[in-house]
């Protein structure tokens, strides 16, 4: 199967925090699975994707969510006009045939999905398909990425450490504030000043997490106040509509946010 479809053809833009890239780099080099931990909206999967580009594989990335199985990740068998057919599922695609698969917080997903990735993360490298009596043998080129945020973690929402333990780990934060600055800059197409004054709002609602709010705001809220901006919307309005609604529907957390911020504004 041609996977060219998957191909990142132009470099998605990605500014290194650290050694970031020299050690998903390694890890690939000696093809072991990897996982990114950060908060949301901190350029993970931008991250992934520069990574793809970088080593020009292809990329099959899968969103987990509560209701996802094993089998949306191995495959099913399908009813067609000529009969029962069997499609493979994405993780088996990139299995099969050498790509990077990415499974994007992948604590979404039901606890016993995670079951099925445990044979493509040792020494073995196989996926069982049980539904279709077959184990498929990992490609050469094949590199399993996951990634999840830990301040969601759980009782119930949490990897076991008998997954956590496969894993590479990479750690990720939101930039220091002149970096994320010249993130939003290139990203939003905003000028430096109003930047600044993004990043303040960040900092200022980011000191809220844990006094009401799970996260602060994310470096991808702030790249979307700015587009918000230079497409025509006030400042005011921009942040409230990108940052302070989604980032909570707590009215007190709201009004207290919405201070922090009065006091970033021009």
């Amino acid at each position: 199967m041609n996977l060219d479809s998957y191909r990142i053809a132009s470099e998605p833009y990605y500014e290194p925090l650290g050694e970031e890239i020299a050690t998903f780099a390694a890890a690939y080099s000696e093809r072991l699975p990897v996982m990114l931990k950060g908060p949301t909206g901190c350029g993970k999967t931008r991250f992934v994707e520069h990574m793809a580009w970088r080593l020009g594989k292809p990329l099959i990335t899968v969103a987990a969510h509560e209701d996802m199985t094993a089998a949306d990740l191995a495959g099913r068998y399908l009813l067609e006009p000529s009969g029962t057919v069997w499609h493979d599922g994405p993780l088996t695609l990139a299995v099969r045939h050498g790509a990077i698969c990415y499974l994007d917080e992948i604590v979404e997903a039901r606890q016993d999905t995670t079951v099925v990735i445990h044979p493509l993360t040792d020494a073995r490298r196989i996926l069982p398909l049980e539904k279709h009596n077959e184990i498929v043998p990992a490609h050469p080129d094949f590199q399993l990425t996951i990634s999840y945020n830990p301040g969601y973690q759980s009782a119930v929402k949490d990897l076991k450490e008998s997954t956590k333990q496969r894993f590479v780990a990479i750690d990720f934060n939101y930039p220091p504030p002149p970096m994320e600055a010249a993130i939003i800059v290139r990203e939003s197409g905003t000028d430096q000043t109003l930047a600044g004054i993004l990043v303040a709002i960040a900092q200022r609602s980011r000191n809220l997490q844990g006094h009401g709010l799970d996260e602060g705001a994310s470096t991808r809220m702030l790249i979307h106040a700015g587009r918000m901006v230079r497409a025509g919307l006030p400042l005011e309005a921009a942040v409230r509509s990108s940052i302070v609604l989604p980032i909570t529907d707590n009215p007190d957390i709201r009004a207290a946010l919405s201070e922090a911020i009065a006091a970033c504004l021009p």
